[in-house]
């Protein structure tokens, strides 16, 4: 019996030399492994490259730093360009099929690193993003230490890029705190500067609040259902135990109430006004757009994948969340416009602010109806990706001559920047949702469809009535780039009586910026000649 017990496991361990101890460990060792998963170690790295390649720049670029004289910093910049344009490289590839990495085999397969199409649409989105934002920055870091300022926003990126191929709740938390923590101090990265510092810890201060909630949401979530892959907690959720029910329920509520920190949705939006203000121009551009789809895509994940069987918890909360968004956003954002000696920047927050809410609507609608919904947010954040950076990218060439950035410093831009005003007005008329900006048209329609086909009609009704109120501040802001430029600095300015800017200065424009504006307008244009390919390549089905 030792004999046959030790010939039986001695593929798994090597013979001892005592006979009856070594069968009878390895006896017992079968047994153990029985009851132990098996992790499969096997590495798909195509499918993994794009945040991989992303880190590891990062990396590359802090080191670089360290021995680049000063008046080559330069390079940096130009570097992580490349890297990030590898990263998107690398997504082509990808798109031919699913592909899932880090596996643990026990009755059905769970991975925690999946490269499905939701992956590849999202990680399009974020490194797309911080290529712009990139271009944003080349000419606006000369104050600013050049190797920190890449290396943190490429660290940002990687886990930017990480968080929608995550599928266990431990790597979406780590992929969550690898893109925030960098972005706190890119913030504050302005040494010196008192606005950059509060604007700084009232980020960090809210992030640290979320995370904490969220994480005792987690462990709730653990604790009822004892897994961290998302489909297993879809399964057991199904059947959990009655005594674990609210435990169940209060994780899932505690779970959203941290991504909802991370979303700028209202009552949780409090930190985004004056982080966007005090931020650098370019990092309040990428916390508009890169921030917002890590926000965004963590909830889609947790709901729609972890969560389908509380749906009547998140539904409702959800719902309710979008409308009280795009309210508060909107009508901050028209008492912004009425002072129009205040910062254009501030306008913007105030705007993703309610372009949250709007984005909220298919995920809070995919809880009464399919997944497929959540096609429509996807489609929504393209569309807000391109036209928000393109406006912030505006707003960074107005800087260079106006510091201040009001919106009166925007007065008779046509006069001096016609094409610069021109863009300008088709970004704000796409967020407004007006031709001949019909891809923000476009995306709002089909945002306003998920609402009304999952019944949730008063939802529907709201977001047409502040998207009404939306009309007014993006159309004044729009009749002020063409209206005559004030002719000296104590001139008044119109409805205000307050001094209007003195005439901008001639200058030539950034290559960089430039193109940052040219490849945001193409873009704007050819989606609004053909909304409907937005559609189809945001279209995603989770299941």
């Amino acid at each position: 019996m030792t004999a046959a017990l030790s010939t039986t496991a001695g593929s798994l361990v090597a013979q001892a030399p005592d006979t009856t101890t070594a069968g009878t460990g390895d006896a017992a060792g079968s047994l153990l492994a029985a009851d132990v998963p098996s992790a499969v170690q096997s590495i798909d790295w195509l499918a993994i490259a794009p945040p991989t390649l992303t880190a590891l720049a990062a990396l590359v670029v802090l080191v670089a730093d360290l021995f680049l004289p000063a008046h080559r910093k330069r390079l940096l910049g130009y570097a992580t360009l490349t890297a990030l344009a590898a990263a998107l490289a690398f997504l082509i590839p990808l798109r031919s099929g699913d592909r899932s990495t880090f596996c643990v085999t026990t009755g059905a397969q769970a991975c925690s690193y999946t490269a499905d199409h939701f992956t590849v649409v999202i990680q399009a989105l974020v490194l797309g993003g911080a290529f712009l934002t990139v271009l944003l920055s080349l000419d606006d870091t000369r104050k600013l230490p050049a190797g920190e300022y890449w290396f943190l926003l490429l660290a940002s990126a990687s886990g930017a890029a990480l968080l929608p191929a995550s599928r266990d709740l431990a790597t979406l938390v780590v992929a969550l705190e690898v893109a925030s923590l960098p972005a706190f101090a890119l913030v504050g990265i302005r040494r010196g500067d008192r606005r950059s510092s509060e604007a700084a810890l009232k980020f960090f201060l809210s992030s640290v609040v979320a995370t904490a909630v969220m994480l005792l949401g987690v462990s709730f979530v653990y604790a009822a259902t004892g897994t961290l892959h998302l489909t297993e907690i879809a399964d057991r959720l199904d059947d959990v135990a009655p005594v674990l029910d609210t435990l169940a329920k209060t994780g899932v509520a505690l779970t959203l109430v941290g991504f909802a920190f991370k979303t700028a949705a209202a009552p949780f939006h409090f930190w985004v006004p004056d982080t966007y203000v005090g931020a650098p121009l370019p990092i309040a551009a990428y916390l508009s757009v890169v921030g917002k789809a890590v926000g965004f895509s963590g909830l889609i994940l947790v709901t729609v994948i972890a969560f389908p069987s509380y749906a009547d918890v998140w539904g409702p909360a959800l719902a309710v969340l979008a409308a009280l968004t795009m309210t508060v956003g909107n009508v901050a954002a028209l008492r912004q416009n009425a002072a129009r000696a205040r910062s254009a920047v501030r306008l913007l927050a105030w705007s993703s602010v309610a372009q949250a809410g709007y984005l909220l609507v298919p995920i809070a609608a995919a809880a009464y109806s399919s997944d497929e919904q959540i096609g429509s947010t996807v489609a929504y954040a393209l569309m807000y990706a391109v036209v928000n950076l393109g406006a912030f990218a505006v707003a960074a060439l107005v800087a260079r001559t106006h510091p201040g950035n009001r919106l009166s410093d925007y007065r008779g831009l046509y006069a001096t920047r016609p094409l610069a005003a021109l863009a300008l007005g088709f970004f704000l008329l796409c967020l407004a949702g007006l031709p001949p900006g019909i891809i923000g048209l476009f995306a709002k329609v089909t945002v306003f469809s998920a609402a009304v086909d999952a019944g949730l009609g008063w939802l529907a009704v709201v977001m047409a009535v502040n998207v009404v109120i939306a009309l007014y501040y993006y159309l004044q802001w729009t009749a002020i780039l063409f209206r005559a430029p004030a002719g000296a600095p104590e001139t008044a300015g119109p409805d205000t009586g307050s001094p209007a800017s003195a005439p901008a200065r001639r200058f030539r424009a950034p290559t960089p910026l430039t193109t940052a504006i040219v490849l945001t307008s193409a873009a704007g244009i050819l989606l609004s000649g053909v909304p409907q390919a937005v559609l189809r390549f945001a279209a995603v089905s989770l299941f």
